[in-house]
Formats: structure tokens, C-alpha cells, sequence
């Protein structure tokens, strides 16, 4: 596809540098551009993490997320503050209706709680240009809550995105071009720092001679297909600073998934214990799954050991021959995962995932399982009744347990106090 083909809009990534920390510090009185800030959940708790830093944390003491609360030197600058979640979302959502007033509401994409797509192709002769009216928003962030973002834009979601990661986080502003991807974009290496290509990805391309992003624009399309599928296609294609998605859709297919990630209160021991977490944690990703009515083929669990034990951990994914949402299926999928490369330390750290997704209906109701769709339904009314009244209104056995955490979670926003 040659470049004058390709459209040329106006696609702005909005980023909230460092936005915990900054709204804490702003919450606290604070400058959060100069103020030496680490978010921590529990601090009676040296083992707590810490879950946001400010630029000069990590700059003069090197504090950045999942460091250790112990590990912070007890320098008398250094200020130790508790998340507010409830307080994060709200300037969150405030910050989606100030962006309301420079463009329409459907031309705004909220990415994350502190990251936006924001559509300007047509609002450019209200204000200038995509440079004035970053500008512009730029300016009544920190007139109206005291925070500092970055920018990137592009003709397209992708080339934003890179323009934020690779630029204008350093900058704080840049814009990138089909006419820059040569220079800016093909000399970035190794290729886990482009978004979208995580590390497996990564060792899975450089096995194949890869280790540039202009190495895997050059690559032989048809070879990364029949290794990755179709997202050998768009792996080229976004080497190349194609995407031709909408606003808001995701940019690479085959990564969307649902998934789950819990920091543990303690050590987990005994392996019921453990396998209790890991249930509930199927539950929920199960439901969010059942709730947007799509079913997955590949499971991932992975499991990270407590420091205590000189850390390590797993993460392991298997593919089944029919997708499923169903809570226990996806959990004997996991139990068999754990019981394979689970070696016997204390775990700290659980996360979990369904990929390879499709729509729900393509769910074949097999003659051998009855009573699948009886399953599916069971689960739907469980679902109906826990977002009615609540997690704790209809739970299973296990989460009443010692061991269990999800009816505790229930009390909390984003796994933190409100």
C-alpha cells in the first residue's frame, strides 16, 4: 500500500505523566513535577509496593512502580502517600469532560484511566491546528488541575501511540508522519520497546533474524504470517505505520484478552490456598468475559514467588479446542497449568487471562457436555445477581475461606481503598 493511499488524519494520544503521583501530590498540596512522591497501598506493610512514583522519585532515588516499600531510602523529602482511587477516577472523568469541550464527545477514545485517543481531523479550524489545540488542552490541564500530560499525534492510532512512547514522553509534545517511520520508527530496537510486541513476540522474531522494527518492515510477509497468523499481517503493517483501525478499536486484533492480577495480602503456602485465589480469579474473568459475550481458546495463568524465596515464578498459556467463558473449565485448564511447573515456593504474585477471543455464539454445545449451555445460563444468573447486589450476595465456598481475598476486594476500587 503506497503512502498516498493510506488517510491522513489527525489522531492525538493524550498521556497524564506519571497520574497517580501527580494527583496525589496535587490531592496533598503538592507540586507534582518537583515533589519526591510514592503511592503506597498499606504502609504499615514493608513489603507493600509501591503502586505509583513522580518523575523526581524515579529520577533521584531510582522509586518507581513495584518497588518495595522497604526498599525506599528514608530520605526526609521523600513523601509516603495512600491512594485515593475513588479520587483518581473522578479527575479522570473530569479530565474526559474538559477534553468534551475542544472536541465531540465520540471523537474521544479513553485508553486508560490516564490515557486518551482524541479525533482533531475535524475541529482544526476552530483552533488552529493539531499543535494549538494540544496546546490549548495542554494548558487547561494544568489551569484546571494542576497536572502535566504528553502528546503524540499521527495520521492514525498507531503512529500517536509510538509518537507518545518514543518521543513525547521525553518531550512532552511530538508529532509523527508516514514520512518519519523510516527514521524514527525502523531504527527502534530491541523490539519489545514498540508498543504492541511483547517480550515473547520479541524472542519469537528474533529467532527468525529479527531485531529491528525496519528488520520486521522488510520481513517476508507471508513467513510471519505462518508463524503468527494474522497478526504476522499486522505486525507488518505497523512496522510500516499502517493502521487502518477506527477510533477506539483496539490496534492489534489478536491481543485483546481478559485478565486478571492480584499483588497477594501474604505469602500463599499451601497449594488449596492458592488454588482457592485462583479460582475466584477465574470467576471474574470469567464473568467479564460472559458479560461482553465472547468465549476464549487460550488460558494463561501465571504465578510469581515471594521475595522471601528469592522470587522467580511462571507464566504459562495452553490452548483449548473450543472456546470457552466458563468458570470451570478455565479454572482445570489453570489447576493443570499450576500442578505442571508449580515448584513448591511461597507465592506473592497471581495474574490470569483468556485470549484468542471470539463471539459466544460460535459456542458449539457438544453431545458429550449436556449441560453446557445449563452451565452457561447458571453463570449468567450469578453475574446478574452479583452486578445487581454485589460480589459478596452470591459467592462460591472457597472465597468464605481463610484463604479467600474477592469478598475483601469487593470493598475496594482498583484493589485499593476508595
Amino acid at each position: 500500500m503506497k503512502t498516498m493511499d493510506l488517510p491522513e488524519r489527525v489522531i492525538a494520544c493524550l498521556d497524564m505523566r506519571s497520574f497517580y503521583a501527580s494527583c496525589a501530590a496535587i490531592d496533598a498540596g503538592l507540586d507534582p513535577m518537583e515533589a519526591h512522591i510514592a503511592v503506597v497501598g498499606n504502609q504499615e506493610r514493608k513489603g507493600s509496593v509501591v503502586l505509583a512514583a513522580s518523575p523526581r522519585m524515579k529520577k533521584d532515588f531510582g522509586v518507581r512502580t513495584g518497588t518495595r516499600l522497604f526498599e525506599i531510602p528514608g530520605d526526609p523529602r521523600i513523601r509516603l502517600l495512600e491512594p485515593k482511587m475513588e479520587f483518581f477516577l473522578k479527575i479522570s472523568m473530569a479530565i474526559t469532560e474538559l477534553l468534551g469541550e475542544y472536541v465531540p464527545r465520540e471523537a474521544v477514545h479513553v485508553y486508560s484511566v490516564d490515557e486518551s485517543f482524541i479525533e482533531l481531523t475535524h475541529v482544526q479550524k476552530l483552533w488552529g491546528g493539531p499543535e494549538a489545540i494540544i496546546r490549548h488542552i495542554q494548558d487547561a490541564l494544568i489551569r484546571q488541575f494542576g497536572l502535566p500530560s504528553a502528546v503524540g499525534v499521527g495520521p492514525n492510532m498507531l503512529l500517536a501511540k509510538l509518537a507518545l512512547d518514543l518521543e513525547a514522553k521525553k518531550t512532552g509534545y511530538a508529532v509523527w508522519g508516514y514520512e518519519d517511520v523510516p527514521t524514527k520508527l525502523w531504527p527502534v530496537a530491541p523490539l519489545s520497546k514498540m508498543w504492541g510486541i511483547a517480550s515473547r513476540t520479541e524472542h519469537t522474531l528474533n529467532g527468525m533474524g529479527i531485531f529491528s522494527v525496519g528488520d520486521l518492515a522488510a520481513a517476508d510477509v507471508e513467513q510471519l504470517e505462518r508463524q503468527f497468523g494474522i497478526m504476522g499481517h499486522q505486525l507488518f503493517q505497523h512496522a510500516n505505520g499502517i493502521d487502518l483501525s477506527e477510533l477506539g478499536a483496539p490496534l492489534v486484533e489478536g491481543q485483546v484478552s481478559y485478565g486478571k492480577g492480584q499483588i497477594l495480602y501474604r505469602d500463599y503456602i499451601e497449594v488449596e490456598d492458592i488454588m482457592t485465589i485462583i479460582l475466584e480469579m477465574c470467576e471474574a474473568v470469567a464473568m467479564r468475559a460472559r458479560q461482553a459475550g465472547r468465549a476464549g481458546r487460550t488460558i494463561q495463568l501465571g504465578v510469581g514467588y515471594s521475595k522471601t524465596a528469592f522470587g522467580g515464578g511462571f507464566s504459562r498459556s495452553r490452548s483449548i479446542h473450543e472456546a470457552t467463558n466458563e468458570t470451570m473449565q478455565i479454572y482445570r485448564v489453570c489447576q493443570a497449568l499450576f500442578h505442571e511447573h508449580y515448584i513448591g515456593k511461597p507465592v506473592r504474585q497471581i495474574s490470569l487471562s483468556i485470549s484468542n477471543l471470539e463471539e459466544e455464539s460460535s459456542m458449539q454445545l457438544s453431545l458429550f457436555e449436556a449441560r453446557k449451555w445449563e452451565n452457561r445460563k447458571l453463570g449468567a444468573a450469578m453475574d446478574n445477581i452479583r452486578s445487581r447486589y454485589g460480589y459478596a450476595a452470591i459467592y462460591r465456598a472457597v472465597s468464605g475461606t481463610e484463604a479467600g481475598t474477592a469478598i475483601a476486594r469487593t470493598r475496594l476500587i482498583g484493589g485499593h481503598k476508595k
